[in-house]
């Protein structure tokens, strides 16, 4: 089939440059509005296109492809995870499912250094004070936080974004320490400098930072759970720019609360956008939108590859970024 033959309808709006070449290539119908689609247009959509190009922020379940067409072929994801798909049903089907890897690791990567920064640092404390007028002046003890040079960072998940924080870490003088599902080579583990924990639980309960970068898959949900935050320094700190449902957000909450964890740096929430309306009054912890990969050439490059693999399913041959159930 030719590109310009090719039905496409896009979820979410996406950088001008990518709309534009979208636009070039395909007959594409694109999102006008910001908002996340309703399922009843999601179910349209997948009705009538050949390929469709979600967001994290749509659930395309079983349900939503044993109403789609059987003209739908590919479903090419905008952005790296993919939990946010049902791969298995997609593939049972007959509908390729691709993502865009790689991309982001380095822009999630500076927003993990910032968040374990600010929480360290009372960054945002600070910049309260400053905005609401309150400053007084300089003091010997005010706003005392910890500098971060020395201390223990366990990063849990050392795929892409793992290793460009380990980097990142270890130029500021950290000591890296990980846990994976398989152990890195050791010409890998050398250039980073990186300690390996084949035990979780040993790992969490000696480090200062504890740094979550896996994806989000049923092995992974709630790995960090009560138990295993339970394991946790009270002085440390947890960051998590990876996904919510890794860890048990109202036991890390109640450990917040009780001085059992010395702090937070979330970007990610287990129920998506809606958190523990108790995180928001806590000084130790820093929250943010879920905009670790929120760079402008991050998003032009997720497009790219968008259109590289769409673009190589339209002329016979396997998207280049295919996902499959074994990699979940």
């Amino acid at each position: 089939m030719g590109l310009d033959r090719l039905r496409v309808a896009v979820t979410r709006k996406l950088p001008k440059i990518v709309e534009n070449r979208l636009v070039e290539l395909f007959n594409v119908d694109l999102r006008k509005n910001d908002a996340p689609m309703s399922k009843k247009e999601l179910v349209e959509i997948v009705k009538r296109v050949d390929i469709l190009v979600p967001c994290i922020t749509d659930t395309i379940d079983a349900a939503l492809l044993g109403q789609a067409g059987p003209q739908l072929k590919l479903i090419a994801n905008f952005g790296s995870g993919f939990d946010n798909i049902d791969v298995s049903t997609a593939l049972k089907r007959g509908i390729l499912v691709s993502n865009t890897p790689g991309v982001v690791a380095d822009d999630t990567a500076d927003m993990t250094m910032a968040l374990m920064l600010s929480v360290t640092r009372r960054i945002p404390e600070g910049l309260s004070t400053m905005q609401s007028g309150e400053w007084t002046g300089w003091s010997p003890t005010s706003f005392l936080g910890g500098r971060i040079g020395g201390r223990r960072l366990g990063i849990l998940g050392m795929g892409r974004i793992g290793r460009a924080v380990a980097k990142r870490a270890r130029a500021f003088g950290m000591q890296i320490n990980y846990h994976n599902r398989k152990r890195l080579r050791s010409e890998i583990e050398e250039g980073i400098n990186a300690t390996y924990w084949e035990s979780l639980d040993q790992m969490v309960a000696r480090m200062d930072v504890l740094s979550v970068n896996c994806p989000h898959t049923p092995s992974t949900f709630h790995l960090m759970n009560a138990r295993r935050l339970k394991l946790m320094k009270s002085n440390a700190v947890l960051i998590n720019t990876s996904r919510g449902e890794v860890v048990d957000e109202n036991a890390m909450t109640r450990m917040l609360e009780k001085g059992e964890l010395a702090g937070a740096g979330l970007d990610v929430y287990e129920q998506g956008k809606e958190l523990n309306p108790k995180l928001r009054t806590m000084d130790n912890v820093v929250l943010l939108p879920h905009m670790g990969s929120a760079t402008y050439e991050g998003r032009v490059e997720m497009g790219e590859k968008v259109i590289i693999n769409i673009k190589t399913f339209a002329d016979g041959h396997r998207p280049p970024d295919q996902v499959f159930p074994a990699m979940l």
